[in-house]
C-alpha cells in the first residue's frame, strides 16, 4: 500500500487488489489515478456516497475468447482474445487492441482503465476500452495474420459497433491487421460500418494524420509543458524510445520544431547516432522492410548500435518513452534528472514506474504522464469517427491543426487543474483529476447503472 494514498481511499484500492488477484500492471493504473483524489472527494462528496471510484474501477464487461487458427505449416494454433470494456459515461467504448505475447487480462484492463481518462481528457464524446491478445504478428506471414484477425474478429464483432464499442490499434496492429479486421466484419455483418473501426486505410474511409497521431499529439503536449516555462524544442537534444509508429513520428515532429533526435531502439537494443537520427531510412527498415532497428548501422558507419542496451542512459534535454509499459525505472529516472533532462513526455501507455514518477516529480521536470501526452491518437480516432459519421474527408492540415488544439486544451484543462487542487506544475495530478472529474460528473447524472 502506497505511504501517500489517502485515507479515504486505500480501502478501496485494498478492495482493487482483492478483486483482481496477480494483475500487477491494472493495480499499478488505478493506484496511481487513486493518488490524486483525495481533494476531489473532498470538494464533491457525492462521488464517494455514489461510489463513483468502487464503480469506475470495475469494467462494465469484460469479453475472454478462444481464437483458433491455422499456420503456414497447416498446423493448429490457438490464442486467446480479449475485450474490456470499462466505461461509456462519455460515448461508446473507444480504445486499440494490442497483438503482443505479453498481452493478458492485467495488462489490457491497465489499458483500458487509462483510456476512460485519457479519453476524457480529449473533451470528445468517448468512452474507455482496451483489447487484443497474445498473439504475436512478428514473423508471420501476411496470409498467417490475415487468417488470426479474421478468426478474431468472428468473435469479436458481436460486442462491437460504431455506436457501442470501436476499436483501433495499437502494438501490433497497424494498418494490414485493421484491414484484415474490418473486411471480416463487413464480411459478417453485411454492413459498410466504417465507424466500427479506426486507423483504416486512406483509401477506404481512414483519417489523414492518424497515423502520426500519438507521437505528433505527445510532442504538442511537451512543446506547451516548455512553454509554460518560457522554453521551446528549439536546439533540444532528444532521446525517443521505440522505433514503431509512435517513435517515428515523435521524431518527425520534434526535428519539426527544431530538435534533434539521437537515439531509438527496440526489444534488441538501440542505436545512438550523434548526428541525428535519419527519419527516412527508420521509416525504410520499420515500417515497409519490416527489419530490426540494429541494420541501422549498415547504412551509417558513424552511428552506433548497443545490443540489449539502456537508451535511458544517454544523456539529453528531453526524453520521450515511446515504446512499452515501465519501460523507464526508478534508476533510469535518476540518470536522466542527473544528465540533465528537463522534460519527460509519456508517448506511450505508462512507461514509467512509480519510483521513476517520483523522481521526475520531485526534480521538478517538466513530466506529461501518458494519459494526457499520447491521448493524440485516439482523439484523432474520434475525429476519424466524426468524418466517418458525416461521409467526409479532412485535409491533413485541418486535421493535424484539430489535434494540436486539441493537445493545447488537454494541457490547458491539467495545468489548471493541478493548480486548482494544490498542486500546481504535477500534470499527473491534473490529468487524473481533470479525466476523473468528467467521467464522475457523467456518471452521477446517468444515475446508479
Amino acid at each position: 500500500m502506497s505511504p501517500v494514498i489517502d485515507e479515504k481511499v486505500a480501502p478501496i484500492y485494498q478492495e482493487v487488489l482483492n478483486r483482481n488477484p496477480g494483475e500487477v500492471e491494472f493495480h499499478q493504473a488505478v493506484l496511481e489515478v487513486l493518488e490524486s483524489l483525495g481533494p476531489v472527494l473532498v470538494k464533491y462528496p457525492e462521488f464517494a456516497h455514489q461510489k463513483i471510484i468502487q464503480r469506475i474501477c470495475e469494467p462494465e464487461r469484460q469479453i475472454i475468447f478462444r481464437v483458433p487458427w491455422v499456420d503456414d505449416q497447416n498446423q493448429v494454433q490457438i490464442n486467446r482474445g480479449f475485450r474490456v470494456e470499462f466505461n461509456s459515461a462519455l460515448g461508446p467504448y473507444k480504445g486499440g487492441l494490442r497483438f503482443h505475447p505479453s498481452v493478458y487480462l492485467g495488462i489490457v484492463k491497465f489499458l483500458g482503465f487509462e483510456q476512460v481518462f485519457k479519453n476524457a481528457l480529449t473533451g470528445l464524446p468517448i468512452g474507455g476500452g482496451k483489447g487484443g491478445s497474445d498473439f504475436d504478428p512478428k514473423g508471420r506471414s501476411d496470409g498467417e495474420v490475415m487468417r488470426f484477425c479474421q478468426s478474431f474478429m468472428t468473435e469479436l464483432y458481436r460486442h462491437i459497433g460504431e455506436h457501442t464499442d470501436v476499436p483501433a490499434g495499437d502494438i501490433g496492429v497497424g494498418g494490414r491487421e485493421i484491414g484484415y479486421l474490418f473486411g471480416q466484419y463487413k464480411r459478417i455483418t453485411n454492413r459498410w460500418e466504417a465507424g466500427v473501426l479506426t486507423g483504416k486505410g486512406l483509401s477506404w474511409g481512414g483519417s489523414l494524420v492518424r497515423t502520426e497521431a500519438t507521437g505528433y499529439g505527445a510532442v504538442f503536449f511537451v512543446d506547451e509543458m516548455l512553454k509554460v516555462r518560457n522554453d521551446s524544442f528549439e536546439g533540444k537534444k532528444c532521446v525517443v524510445s521505440g522505433s514503431g509508429n509512435v517513435s517515428i513520428y515523435t521524431t518527425e515532429k520534434i526535428v519539426q520544431l527544431g530538435g534533434k533526435v539521437v537515439a531509438s531502439s527496440d526489444s534488441n537494443g538501440y542505436i545512438y547516432h550523434e548526428n541525428g537520427i535519419d527519419l527516412d531510412l527508420v521509416k525504410q527498415l520499420k515500417e515497409i522492410e519490416r527489419r530490426r532497428i540494429s541494420d541501422y548501422v549498415n547504412y551509417h558507419k558513424d552511428a552506433k548500435y548497443v545490443a540489449g542496451g539502456n537508451i535511458w542512459e544517454i544523456p539529453c534535454d528531453v526524453a520521450m518513452p515511446s515504446a512499452t509499459q515501465n519501460e523507464i525505472n526508478g534508476k533510469d529516472a535518476k540518470m536522466l534528472v542527473e544528465n540533465g533532462c528537463i522534460a519527460v513526455g509519456e508517448g506511450a501507455n505508462m512507461p514509467t514506474t512509480p519510483e521513476g514518477v517520483k523522481i521526475f516529480l520531485d526534480a521538478n521536470i517538466a513530466y506529461g504522464p501518458g494519459k494526457a501526452a499520447n491521448a493524440g491518437g485516439v482523439a484523432t480516432s474520434a475525429l476519424e469517427m466524426q468524418q466517418n459519421a458525416s461521409r467526409d474527408s479532412w485535409t491533413f492540415d485541418y486535421t493535424e491543426e484539430r489535434l494540436q488544439r486539441i493537445m493545447k486544451n488537454i494541457h490547458q484543462s491539467c495545468y489548471e487543474t493541478a493548480e486548482e487542487f494544490g498542486t500546481p506544475g504535477n500534470y499527473v495530478n491534473g490529468a487524473n483529476c481533470a479525466g476523473f472529474i468528467k467521467v464522475a460528473k457523467a456518471m452521477v447524472a446517468m444515475g446508479i447503472i
